[in-house]
């Protein structure tokens, strides 16, 4: 299912500056969308305008194309599932197994009692944020952390095909943000639609497909990840000058953000293209269930790839795959990124010196 807002503008009051103006961006099934901007861009507010909570004062909402607000409430809630701030919920005294087959709703008869299957559903999402044992505990005695784990079950057992998620990794410890993006990512390579605000560029760079970034001075940049979030926009957006590094694992390589300083008035003309350099990229697959997307991938990056080899390893179920590409760094980078989201894969490049002689008479030269 597809979730797009179409040239969105919000204000409060008539005569008040536009919080949200032209804001325009869509994720489709499979695909993960982070939202990122400034304290005060408009993140949550376009999430509840999104959501239908508030209405745009020109622009839309759509479902499938849909004008959300031509869809019946029941029949839109079993398709969307919405994930508030903890901070920002009023907690009643319900206990947390009672408070998540409240997300059951849209799918229980009206005064009808929990079935077996509403009961099981709650157990099955309360196992995957690993909140058991908090079920019978009183949402009043949560902490933070606790209480957006809870309310991020409640939206799971609903079985949405969009789940959008505002700020999901607040009041959480290093081990549960891990727990709640390595969710999203499981629930996005099923199929589901995701968005989330953030005030995390790294995750986004490292979870989602897709980037949505909001300034107070700039307007809203949409598109792929690594073309939105970049060490000059994230200056424009948020006043900060930041590097963009890379940390390398013993499986992968990360990418993450790092503030330098605050910057000047002006984040300076923008920088020239970089040099396309020859750059060898290293993939292990475990299993083939992945092989189509990394193909699909690859393929998006065609232009570029001078080289391919695979072959499979039987005796541990693993695909090895190695790609060579003449390419701007950042184009490398972002191939890189995009398989490393995928399942069970591990994804590696090398770049060449930037002195590597340059050859006289390629073949894709010749081809031209």
């Amino acid at each position: 299912m597809i979730l797009s807002v179409e040239n969105g503008c919000f204000s409060y009051g008539h005569r008040r500056r536009p919080v949200l103006e032209h804001v325009s961006f869509s994720v489709g099934p499979g695909e993960i969308a982070a939202v990122l901007g400034p304290n005060g861009a408009g993140k949550t507010t376009l999430l509840r305008c999104t959501m239908g909570f508030l209405p745009w004062n020109s622009g839309k909402s759509c479902l499938n194309g849909k004008n959300i607000r031509s869809i019946p409430y029941r029949k839109l809630w079993q398709s969307v599932a919405y994930v508030p701030q903890a901070k920002n919920t009023v907690v009643p005294s319900y206990t947390v197994e009672q408070m998540i087959l409240l997300g059951r709703s849209s799918r229980v008869a009206m005064l009808a009692k929990p079935k077996r299957e509403d009961l099981f559903k709650a157990e099955e999402a309360m196992e995957r944020l690993g909140i058991q044992k908090l079920k019978r505990k009183k949402c009043s005695e949560l902490s933070g952390g606790e209480l957006q784990m809870t309310l991020i079950a409640r939206a799971l057992v609903s079985e949405p095909q969009v789940l959008v998620l505002d700020e999901p990794e607040s009041n959480l410890d290093f081990k549960n943000q891990l727990l709640v993006l390595e969710t999203m990512s499981a629930l996005a390579a099923e199929g589901m639609s995701c968005v989330f605000n953030t005030h995390y560029p790294a995750h986004a760079l490292q979870r989602a497909d897709k980037a949505l970034l909001l300034g107070r001075e700039s307007g809203p940049l949409f598109g792929d990840t690594h073309s939105v979030v970049t060490e000059r926009n994230i200056e424009l957006a948020f006043g900060v000058k930041t590097v963009i590094g890379k940390i390398e694992t013993r499986e992968k390589t990360l990418q993450d953000v790092l503030p330098l300083r605050l910057s000047g008035p002006s984040a300076g003309p923008e920088p020239g293209p970089e040099k396309p350099g020859l750059a060898a990229v290293a993939i292990l697959s475990r299993g083939d269930q992945t092989a189509e997307k990394i193909n699909g991938i690859l393929h998006e990056f065609r232009n570029s790839i001078v080289g391919r080899m695979g072959l499979p390893y039987r005796a541990r179920g693993v695909f090895v795959i190695n790609v060579v590409l003449d390419a701007p760094p950042a184009e490398v980078d972002a191939l890189v990124c995009r398989l490393n989201r995928l399942p069970g894969v591990s994804v590696k490049a090398t770049f060449a010196p930037e002195d590597f002689p340059a050859g006289g008479g390629s073949e894709k030269e010749e081809e031209k």
